[in-house]
């Protein structure tokens, strides 16, 4: 029996629409700061008791104001560019494909906006620059709906060197968590440059946990966990890291984290996987909707 083609209304979006927008995106992200972070940051300095940290913190304001107006990057690691996308399952990407899109988008960003280039093309055996920070790191989720979200984490080095992946024992519990964590982020010291966005994933799989971490950066920094549980849990670890000492740039002081936010996801009975992926307190986000 011949089944009848059934016509589908999609929206379509244009390749080269696209590859503009993640150009742009890229520029944005690498010299303004959201305003959530802004307004943390301020936050911050109104909260460091000691005049050393204070001072620090002052100038990571004064820094991100520089960038704004004169539209140069927050920082000279413009990062690996890391891509969060809602693509609805009513669209149709017209001229080429979504991925290929955002890479030349990436790749025109990156080069227009004078960004300093990051990624390597082997990470091992030829640790050669390809020269426009491609191909970047890119998640896609379908969503019901016709409207293509699009958010960029650029992320750099420093920080991602400290992620951590902990398969703890399902008995190692809450207090197992917040050791773990605490201990992560005690231990990486000055390297991502404090304060810190804590990201941290639990449950699901040893790489779903790791991408729930990177994906809890992209919260609002303020927003409260839906869950009163996790929220209380996001709350104790904050405090611990508060009271570490690391303070900010890793030179001493109380604000050592920003925030602290978690994703979870159901796991295996047998397991317990906690991921923590941390940013800088240059904590680049943008986003954009087609």
């Amino acid at each position: 029996m011949k089944i009848p083609n059934k016509q589908v209304n999609m929206r379509i979006i244009e390749y080269v629409s696209v590859v503009n927008a993640v150009r742009d995106l890229c520029i944005n992200a690498a010299s303004s700061l959201p305003s959530d972070v802004v307004d943390r940051i301020n936050e911050a300095y109104d909260q460091e008791p000691f005049p050393r940290a204070r001072y620090l913190i002052s100038q990571i304001i004064e820094n991100s104001k520089l960038s704004v107006s004169s539209g140069m990057p927050l920082c000279q690691d413009t990062g690996l560019a890391i891509y969060f996308i809602s693509l609805g399952e009513g669209i149709r990407i017209e001229g080429g494909s979504l991925t290929d899109a955002v890479n030349e988008g990436t790749r025109r960003g990156y080069n227009e906006g004078y960004l300093r280039k990051s990624i390597v093309k082997d990470p091992l055996f030829s640790r050669t620059n390809t020269g426009d920070n491609t191909p970047a790191v890119i998640h896609i989720d379908p969503v019901p709906g016709d409207s293509l979200t699009i958010t960029l984490l650029p992320k750099g080095g420093g920080c991602e060197n400290m992620s951590y992946l902990g398969m703890l024992k399902p008995s190692d519990g809450r207090e197992g968590v917040v050791k773990f964590v605490t201990d992560c982020v005690v231990r990486s010291g000055g390297n991502p440059c404090p304060p810190v966005v804590v990201g941290i994933g639990i449950g699901g799989t040893a790489d779903k946990a790791c991408y729930l971490a990177k994906k809890s950066l992209l919260r609002d920094i303020g927003s409260v966990h839906e869950d009163p549980c996790y929220a209380g849990l996001e709350t104790e670890i904050l405090e611990n890291l508060n009271q570490s000492g690391i303070g900010p740039l890793g030179l001493g002081g109380k604000i050592t984290a920003l925030a602290v936010h978690i994703e979870h996801f159901p796991c295996h009975i047998a397991s317990l996987p906690v991921a923590v992926s941390l940013n800088c307190h240059s904590a680049r986000k943008a986003s954009l909707i087609l």
